[in-house]
């Protein structure tokens, strides 16, 4: 099968708006790493005693808490070295679970710095950092290309069905639903904007879809 790149290209921008703007649960569980945003955030705060460094990552309702926890974290932090660890974990604690919060995911503590959060996130936090979209949309590139092949792939074979044979048919029909529902879900991610995806799910949620 022939492939059109420029084609591939555009699905590809499209993946990576699905991944990076519509997959909440992604991006709050990369956020409450020891290693993530927020908490470098909050090391760079501290480093600084620049607080509105961290105010960006949480809702205006939560600024009076954050600014209360970064002013006792300073003064604590001054005591020893053992209090400005614990200090430090405080307000570390303290930020991701009002980020997480506003973001809509429960806190369930810090999680430890390496974790596998697979190739999709670290590529782009590595764009951002590196000013450089390349390497991502190559990523995704692949990963759309292999995943929509696969699907196209299957339902393909699974038409070659004799007309007698009701049981292939229907294998054919769970095939082509597959295929049809991938392609359009990656169209749909893509056309959809962060605030009207949390809407549609709390639509579906509330039983109005």
């Amino acid at each position: 099968m022939g492939t059109n790149k420029g084609l591939l290209r555009v699905i590809a921008s499209m993946f990576v708006l699905a991944v990076l703007s519509v997959t909440p649960t992604l991006a709050s569980a990369h956020c409450d790493g020891v290693d993530g945003p927020v908490v470098k955030a909050a090391q760079n705060a501290l480093a600084s005693a620049d607080v509105n460094l961290v105010l960006i990552w949480v809702k205006p309702n939560d600024e009076p808490e954050v600014r209360q926890a970064f002013r006792k974290t300073l003064a604590v932090r001054k005591l020893s070295t053992d209090s400005r660890e614990l200090a430090d974990q405080y307000f570390f604690e303290t930020l991701v679970r009002l980020h997480r919060a506003g973001e809509g995911a429960p806190y369930t503590g810090l999680k430890p710095a390496g974790r596998d959060l697979g190739p999709a996130i670290p590529a782009a936090d590595r764009a951002l950092d590196q000013d450089s979209l390349g390497p991502l949309l190559k990523l995704m590139e692949t990963a759309v290309n292999d995943g929509v092949q696969k699907q196209f792939k299957k339902a393909a074979e699974k038409r070659k069905f004799p007309t007698d044979d009701v049981a292939a048919g229907r294998e054919y029909v769970r095939a082509y639903v597959e295929y049809v529902h991938y392609v359009e879900g990656l169209y749909r991610a893509a056309k959809t904007s962060p605030q009207q995806h949390d809407e549609e799910n709390t639509e579906r949620v509330d039983g109005h879809r």
